[in-house]
């Protein structure tokens, strides 16, 4: 594997449909793009909503840290087409979806375009992001806050029943039915 590029950081998440499918076809689908290669995938956690409109579903979340010869625009472009292939529709911000493929980092880059937010604009205040993301690279540095990811998710309080992980491989295993 090809280990040259820049280190970028992807949520994965899906509370709607067969969740399991749907974060797995969002790893794979990572693995497929020309010019990413896959350093490392999180553990998979179910995590409660956060924001958005009442009554949604659990979540299934997780993260992967990528090197890739991309720029973040090309990349974003690439999470947007996997997100479709899933029937992704953005209806509702912070609403339910099928699959959720956030860009958190892309090396130092910072970008404030609507279009291109680099770092993800609230991957700090995020446990459901922050602890997939520790999984990963807890050493990596935020590159606008100038703190680890570690360091970000220790200043996250906890809530009680908010993530727990529920399978360690599950990008490795072959699809099954969600449970």
């Amino acid at each position: 594997m090809n280990r040259r590029g820049t280190t970028c950081l992807i949520a994965l998440g899906s509370n709607l449909g067969d969740r399991l499918a749907n974060v797995r076809a969002g790893a794979r689908g990572l693995a497929e793009i020309d010019g990413v290669d896959i350093v490392e995938v999180s553990k998979l956690y179910e995590t409660a909503p956060v924001g958005g409109p009442d009554d949604q579903g659990a979540y299934y979340n997780a993260a992967v840290r990528a090197r890739t010869t991309l720029g973040a625009a090309e990349l974003l472009a690439e999470l947007h087409r996997i997100e479709a292939s899933r029937e992704r529709e953005r209806v509702v911000r912070w609403g339910p979806r099928t699959l959720d493929l956030d860009l958190l980092l892309h090396g130092d880059l910072v970008s404030d375009d609507p279009a291109l937010q680099v770092p993800h604009p609230r991957q700090h205040e995020r446990r459901f992001v922050l602890v997939p993301v520790c999984d990963v690279a807890p050493e990596l540095v935020h590159p606008h806050l100038g703190l680890t990811m570690a360091e970000l998710l220790a200043a996250v309080p906890a809530e009680s029943g908010d993530l727990w992980a529920i399978d360690d491989d599950w990008h490795a295993t072959p699809d099954r039915a969600d449970a």
